[in-house]
């Protein structure tokens, strides 16, 4: 086991750490988009972008799309490489405001979680389209942990910390439980070859009836790549 160190609140840390990734000269199998912010105050990341947005979406959008000539040269056709996105049940409620992803003319913690939360499945859904069209050996995949008990309440109301902290053992999931469908969709036999999953418990599940809006999918791609600066190579793609 190595470890790099990389802010995904960060476009600048993002950057170098795939740099000294490339450096290694490594193959990529598997990727795992798992870093997160829940419910957190108004604030901004480095770069300028609202915290949910910018660390929970825009971090691992940047980080994918710099790994996608590693992963398609590592994938075969019997071993494909793959890319799995953490996203949440919070996705079901959630909006996408093209025109305010920012969350500035009103902000909500809920809201911008959940933003960021749907725009991880677009984005999901958009990268297999794009990957399928190209015939790359890598596929997208997108899971729904459940509720773990981890730090990431930490910023819900104190009242909620309470009845959490005395029903957690009878509710939430464990740290291993939570990781185990993201285990599932990196591993499994069952999953070869198969992107552009919702996955839940282990299986395949239905997301939110928008995120299979393709024409929403493809503008928050355009304007995710104009955020980080990136080329949209996917304007190609119908």
């Amino acid at each position: 086991v190595e470890f790099l160190y990389c802010d995904l609140a960060s476009m600048k840390s993002i950057r170098q750490f795939v740099q000294r990734f490339r450096a290694k000269n490594c193959p990529l199998h598997v990727l795992v988009n798992n870093a997160g912010v829940m419910l957190v105050p108004e604030r901004k990341t480095e770069d300028g972008f609202e915290e949910h947005f910018g660390l929970n979406y825009l971090g691992h959008f940047l980080l994918t799309n710099l790994l996608l000539d590693t992963l398609k040269q590592s994938g075969t056709h019997c071993h494909n490489a793959r890319i799995i996105t953490v996203s949440s049940a919070t996705h079901y409620v959630g909006k996408l405001h093209l025109n305010d992803l920012q969350s500035r003319c009103s902000y909500s913690p809920h809201g911008a979680y959940a933003q960021s939360k749907l725009a991880l499945v677009l984005f999901t859904y958009r990268l297999q389209h794009l990957l399928t069209a190209n015939g790359s050996h890598v596929t997208a995949n997108v899971v729904d942990p459940g509720v773990v008990n981890t730090e990431l309440y930490k910023h819900v109301f104190w009242m909620v910390k309470v009845v959490k902290w005395m029903t957690a053992w009878l509710f939430l999931k464990t740290p291993e439980e939570g990781a185990s469908t993201s285990i599932f969709a990196a591993v499994s036999p069952e999953m070869e070859g198969a992107g552009g999953c919702y996955l839940y418990n282990e299986e395949r599940t239905k997301s939110a009836d928008v995120a299979y809006d393709e024409e929403l999918q493809r503008r928050l791609w355009t304007e995710s790549c104009k955020m980080v600066g990136i080329s949209d190579e996917s304007s190609r793609v119908p």
